[in-house]
């Protein structure tokens, strides 16, 4: 049989699937931090937390789902694959869009921040005003809005004088948490979470943060008396802390530990398809990627059916920019696929026939946090080198590569940056919108008229059923043919966790309900 490089990668990755690839950090085991009590629970995160509790200061992962156990949103969204669009009410009683500028909100009147301030419509004011400002570094919002409180317990939301519908803040109530009108105010926000759901901040411990059951929570306060949310960037040693007692749920595994967990009664594992899809984003502001043909030429390159084997139970096929539990996915017909010799042909056409005069390029990825991005990132390596691309992956610890994630200007570090989006929302523009559009551009730095025309047009539709129309038929092909960045795989999440935690709901985005969740034997 013969072997190239690419081949070569490819089994030696699939072999690895049997050993750990990184070396556990047994410093954990011994950090008095992680003392548990019978009523406590230690959830360990694979990805550190910012220091920063205003949540629209961030697009950090773990801190999103830290706040979910923090704070209250209006809705919260299931996103099951048979439903993706269904949303449940929370804070919220009523939803009604009054007009193409106005949607109107009328929240519950028996819910209390964590410091005993009453949640009345003023926080919805000062939380969507402050939050939708353009200056604000999440860049969650569509746009500015304004906000009018009709009464303590409604408020409607105004778009008008931004030129976008207002109804895209139906599928976004489910992803904005709000924060007490008093601690955006003073700023005290900026120090400590002080929200409205089912967990309240008592202290940071470290990597550790400790959170107890609020009592006055509108629903009923937790069984679980304390959450431990602690931040262990290795995955084996996050498997280890759960076989050894020191952890009872963890996250971001990887085939050959849920393996080891699935022969061990004492243990469960939950998989679910996510809302995250993971891309290679191009550094589209600065060369040669500023060149539609060079990125197209590397999709070509790309046999994504070796990556999903790379990846086993951790990656599912996805053929758009936005994951299938998003509003307005569907099945791109002319999704680039492998095709070694479109590849050559459009370096060609470039001027770099069979990659010569191409410059170097760097790849960066990260480890510890998403499955396998050393063992497809050397995969995805060897097959750019294979056409000649010269490529060298970097590989980073997962602080490192944050810093070096953003767009900026003269272009962001390196060409390539492997990442995933991960958003509580069905809501498609917290993706494309966020990274696509040339008002925010996030990671790639794409500005290109035809994508912020077709942006603009799906956002601005008159009706749900004609965006989706135009996400299908428009938007999510041209992303296609223009690919900003490379959509490799839909992410599937896996959790594992001690076998009598029941009641707990995980969202595809990572977010964890334990508001009603009980241990057996507790």
């Amino acid at each position: 049989m013969t072997y190239t490089r690419r081949k070569l990668f490819r089994d030696t990755s699939l072999m690895a699937l049997a050993a750990a690839s990184a070396r556990p950090d047994f410093n954990f085991f011994i950090n008095s931090a992680f003392a548990q009590s019978n009523s406590a629970l230690t959830i360990l995160s694979a990805e550190n937390l910012t220091g920063n509790w205003d949540t629209s200061s961030h697009t950090t992962l773990a801190q999103l789902n830290l706040e979910g156990y923090v704070f209250g949103y209006l809705t919260r969204a299931p996103m099951r694959m048979d439903d993706p669009d269904r949303l449940q009410m929370e804070l919220a009683k009523e939803i009604k869009i009054v007009d193409r500028g106005t949607i109107a909100f009328k929240i519950r009147d028996d819910v209390k921040f964590h410091d005993g301030t009453p949640l009345t419509a003023d926080d919805f004011k000062a939380t969507f005003e402050y939050a939708s400002q353009p200056s604000r570094p999440a860049q969650w919002y569509p746009g500015q809005c304004k906000v009018n409180v009709l009464a303590k317990d409604a408020f409607e939301v105004k778009t008008g004088d931004f030129g976008y519908p207002a109804a895209l803040f139906y599928f976004l109530s489910s992803f904005l948490p709000v924060m007490s009108a008093k601690d955006i105010k003073s700023g005290d926000m900026v120090k400590r979470p002080n929200g409205t759901g089912p967990f309240r901040f008592v202290a940071q411990k470290g990597n550790s943060t400790v959170l107890e059951a609020n009592p006055t929570f509108f629903a009923g306060k937790p069984k679980i008396q304390t959450l431990n949310y602690s931040f262990v960037g290795d995955a084996t040693t996050r498997t280890l802390a759960l076989m050894s007692g020191q952890a009872h749920l963890i996250e971001r595994l990887e085939a050959e530990q849920v393996a080891t967990i699935e022969k061990d009664a004492r243990f469960k594992v939950s998989k679910a398809v996510s809302v995250e899809n993971k891309y290679l984003w191009f550094r589209c502001s600065k060369a040669p990627f500023n060149d539609v043909r060079i990125r197209q030429a590397v999709c070509h390159a790309i046999d994504r059916k070796q990556i999903l084997e790379v990846l086993g139970i951790s990656g599912a096929q996805s053929k758009a920019h936005i994951s299938p539990v998003k509003f307005g996915y569907t099945n791109v017909a002319d999704y680039p696929e492998y095709d070694p010799a479109k590849c050559q042909q459009l370096l060609a056409a470039a001027g770099f026939p069979k990659g010569k005069g191409l410059p170097p390029l760097e790849y960066i990825t990260s480890v510890g946090f998403y499955p396998k991005t050393k063992e497809y990132g050397e995969l995805i390596t060897s097959m750019l080198q294979e056409q000649g691309f010269q490529v060298t992956l970097n590989v980073m610890e997962i602080a490192a590569w944050n810093e070096r994630l953003y767009d900026r200007p003269g272009g962001g570090p390196g060409h390539m940056i492997d990442c995933g989006w991960s958003t509580g929302s069905p809501e498609p523009d917290l993706v494309l919108r966020t990274h696509f559009h040339s008002s925010s551009k996030r990671i790639c730095g794409i500005e290109d008229k035809e994508l912020d025309a077709t942006l603009d047009k799906e956002r601005n539709a008159a009706t749900p059923e004609a965006r989706k129309k135009i996400l299908q038929q428009e938007t999510l092909p041209m992303l296609a043919r223009k690919v900003p960045a490379y959509s490799l795989f839909t992410s599937v999440f896996i959790h594992a966790m001690v076998k009598d935690l029941d009641g707990l709901y995980i969202y595809p985005n990572g977010m964890i309900d334990m508001s009603k969740a009980t241990r057996k034997s507790k």
